[in-house]
């Protein structure tokens, strides 16, 4: 039986809409699916015998300022299209940005795009772009959901040229995992395009609209796994040629040659990775075939991971050696010193002012008496030296001088002053950290004094060191942001669980961000396995705006799963 998925939606379109695919340029706004041709499901209308699709309500009458529910300000509107619009909001009750779609109750896909929306929201895989609300309230639908403004679009990317072969690889890699676990779910996209895709600051690469993009616009496919795989093809395709994979130009890339087909990305261009070149053509397909002649094709995403898993490891480059400035000589040491410059004519109204005698040098008459004066200098010291150590010790031994030990006293020795903590210092944001941020909209649950909530992870299996997956190697954690600059004297870390392994570092006072390891270079407190409360008295103050309380290994429960998290944390300042 031939599979069927209606997609979910587009979760944070941070840019204008875009053509489905080259395809079929104008399939997209006359709501056909341009992945395989099906017309888009929606009311239908009759006039002269004849039933044709209905047009789409009118997107709602919203300016910036709106407010929805009382907390979603809208701020500027990103996308106007085919009866819905999309905006980039403010929360201000968790005083972030998130990104809205609106479109009117009685809309044809009001009731697809709720659903979506909401299965969406449950997959909670944090490779996609989260949703956080959908709602149906005063005549209105809306779906909220993450926005990333660190994040960078692929079609951004790919405007700047072809991806190297690591990220090319890793590009693939990742949305591979993803999609195959979303099908898992029975979730399917529809409309991965490279405006789909955001690349973060720690190179972790983010889907966003799954599901909710294409029941905004009324996309559905019989074979949903073979468009999403195909589209993962296509993605790859263009990151490692610059082009289109097809004949009309999209996403601001050029399309192939009309009249020749699909052709191999080493015969777009020049250098590409054979290996992942011809995984870009096992995926793609023309009428059900692979465009591959070598392998067989890839129709699920599924068995695209695992080619990709197959492959061997595509190694980062090495970082490019930067040589160091010339060293630029004196006009001394060039011979030039008190010299004129060539070309420069002499005038008379100048007078030329003798330069001062150079050093003289050491192996010269004046350098040889200079050479003996020191050594002579030299020896006296250390004559001297040695005369009253010895004068010193043979008083502290004499018992005959007169001198008992109880009368002599000793100078008093400056002590260090003990460090009190003093009260919390207010922190200005939260985030999490990771390649891989695990439940990221949950990071403000660690710093809002409230025990009750936390931040949790997901729940791993085998491993303590997050479930031994590449994505985690570097463990996780909430990165603090103090706002400033401060003092900091103690820390207070509450946690889910005894039995995490913990240590917090802080980033350097000039840092302003901090979100990879390396940006932490100062050890705060040592690795260690701690029971439910991490409490701490530093020696020194710290001066910094960044700390990371940094979890590499989750306590077990017992079955062989593993959960931690964070409830509060508390950064002390100095006492007054």
């Amino acid at each position: 039986m031939a599979e069927r998925s209606t997609a979910a939606v587009d979760v944070a379109d941070n840019s204008g809409d875009k053509p489905l695919a080259a395809k079929a340029d104008k399939a997209t706004a006359d709501g056909v699916d341009t992945q395989n041709g099906r017309a888009a499901d929606g009311p239908m209308t009759e006039k002269d015998g004849e039933r044709t699709p209905a047009a789409p309500a009118a997107a709602p009458e919203l300016h910036s300022g709106h407010k929805l529910a009382r907390r979603y300000r809208l701020e500027e509107c990103v996308t106007r299209v085919d009866g819905f619009s999309s905006w980039r909001a403010m929360d201000e009750k968790l005083r972030r940005a998130v990104g809205v779609h609106l479109l009117p109750a009685d809309h044809p896909r009001a009731r697809s795009v709720l659903a979506a929306a909401r299965s969406s929201a449950l997959l909670g895989d944090p490779r996609f772009v989260q949703v956080l609300d959908a709602v149906e309230e005063n005549d209105l639908v809306y779906v909220v959901h993450e926005w990333l403004p660190d994040a960078t679009e692929l079609t951004a990317l790919l405007a700047a040229g072809p991806l190297e072969p690591h990220e090319a690889y890793q590009l693939v890699s990742q949305i591979s995992q993803a999609m195959t676990a979303a099908h898992r779910e029975g979730l399917a996209h529809l409309r991965l395009t490279p405006s789909a895709i955001l690349r973060t600051s720690t190179g972790q690469y983010r889907i966003r609209g799954l599901a909710v993009n294409a029941a905004l616009r009324g996309i559905t496919s019989e074979t949903p796994q073979r468009a999403d795989t195909e589209a993962i093809g296509a993605l790859l395709y263009a990151a490692l040629t610059q082009r289109w994979p097809y004949e009309n130009d999209a996403y601001g890339l050029t399309g192939l040659p009309k009249g020749v087909g699909l052709i191999a990305p080493d015969q777009v261009r020049a250098g590409v990775h054979r290996g992942l070149g011809e995984l870009a053509m096992r995926a793609l397909a023309n009428d059900g075939a692979t465009a591959s002649r070598q392998e067989p094709a890839c129709t699920t995403p599924e068995e695209l991971a695992k080619a990709v898993a197959a492959m061997h490891r595509i190694r980062p480059p090495e970082p490019a050696f930067t040589a160091p400035p010339e060293y630029q000589h004196t006009t001394y040491q060039q011979g030039s010193y008190g010299r004129p410059t060539p070309g420069t004519p002499p005038t008379q109204s100048v007078t030329a002012v003798p330069p001062p005698p150079p050093p003289p040098p050491l192996n010269s008459r004046t350098g040889r008496a200079l050479k003996w004066g020191v050594a002579a200098l030299l020896i006296a010291a250390l004559g001297l030296g040695s005369w009253q150590l010895a004068d010193t010790l043979l008083r502290g031994n004499n018992g005959g001088s007169g001198n008992s030990g109880s009368n002599q006293q000793t100078e008093p020795t400056d002590t260090p002053k003990e460090i009190k903590p003093g009260k919390p210092l207010p922190i200005g944001n939260a985030t999490v950290f990771g390649k891989e941020p695990i439940k990221a909209e949950d990071a403000d649950k660690a710093v809002d004094r409230n025990a009750d909530t936390a931040w949790v992870t997901k729940v791993f299996y085998g491993y303590a060191n997050f479930g031994n997956l590449d994505s985690y190697d570097d463990g996780s954690g909430i990165v603090v942001d103090l706002g400033s600059v401060q003092d900091v004297a103690g820390l207070d870390v509450d946690l889910y669980a005894a039995g995490h392994k913990v240590e917090v570092r802080a980033a350097s006072p000039e840092a302003s961000s901090a979100r990879s390891l390396s940006d932490f270079p100062h050890e705060v407190v040592k690795p260690s396995t701690t029971g439910k409360d991490l409490k701490t008295t530093l020696e020194t103050p710290v001066k910094t705006r960044f700390l990371l309380v940094h979890i590499t290994a989750l306590p077990s429960d017992g079955s062989g799963a593993y959960r931690g998290g964070i409830k509060e944390i508390k950064v002390l300042g100095t006492a007054e």
